[in-house]
């Protein structure tokens, strides 16, 4: 950073300009907050960047991926991922208390920037009160890389405890492409059936992809 006037730095170009003015590396170099006897703080921002695709890559990115860049140790790789969490939280804090859903689209506004850029797939359900209204969203399972194992009786379980009339069900593709598969179809299916039997009826199944939802009810699946 020696070469960097002191004016520019991320640190005091944040205070000066404030977070916006900042680069996609700058942003990260403030959250690392300094770097090591041969790379400057700007040099990991980089190259955590570049082992990362980008900041989109950033957001998917796990512990073990982030602790494989030179200087980015345990305790580094923690400040980063608790960063982009927080980001994630505060995109959806405010709208997720007693949303009405009234779309697949609200649906997927609400879920996709929490769950839409996950490098695992995360099953979950959406809880919904008698005039759908959000009670609350909870993942049900976490898969591998691309599979996620379901079962109808661990999404009512849900549901049935919390007194929910109605629920929406989501899950992700990490490959970021939310074109449905036969067996997210077939799966879909068994939870519709299953929710008759337990009157709480399946709205939607909305799976997520990095920025792009595929609503079944939209899409005519269901």
């Amino acid at each position: 950073m020696k070469t960097v006037a002191p004016h520019d730095r991320p640190r005091e170009k944040l205070q000066r300009l404030g977070a916006a003015a900042l680069g996609d590396n700058e942003l990260v170099a403030v959250v690392l907050g300094s770097g090591r006897a041969s790379a400057s703080v700007l040099d990991l921002a980089n190259a955590l960047l570049a082992r990362t695709g980008g900041i989109d890559g950033l957001a998917r990115a796990r512990h073990d991926e982030l602790t494989r860049v030179p200087g980015i140790g345990s305790a580094r790789s923690a400040q980063v991922l608790a960063a982009v969490e927080l980001g994630r939280r505060t995109l959806t804090r405010a709208n997720r208390h007693r949303v009405q859903v009234t779309s697949p689209r609200a649906v997927a506004e609400l879920l996709l920037p929490l769950y839409g850029n996950r490098p695992v797939e995360q099953f979950g359900v959406v809880l919904l009160d008698t005039k759908h209204r959000v009670m609350r969203t909870t993942v049900v399972t976490i898969g591998t890389l691309d599979a996620s194992i379901v079962h109808p009786r661990e999404v009512f379980r849900e549901a049935a405890a919390a007194g929910a009339a109605a629920i929406v069900v989501f899950h992700n593709h990490p490959s970021g492409d939310p074109e449905p598969s036969k067996d997210d179809v077939e799966l879909t299916h068994r939870l519709i059936a299953a929710g008759v039997l337990m009157g709480i009826d399946v709205l939607d199944h909305v799976i997520l992809g990095n920025v792009r939802y595929c609503s079944m009810k939209e899409e005519r699946y269901i």
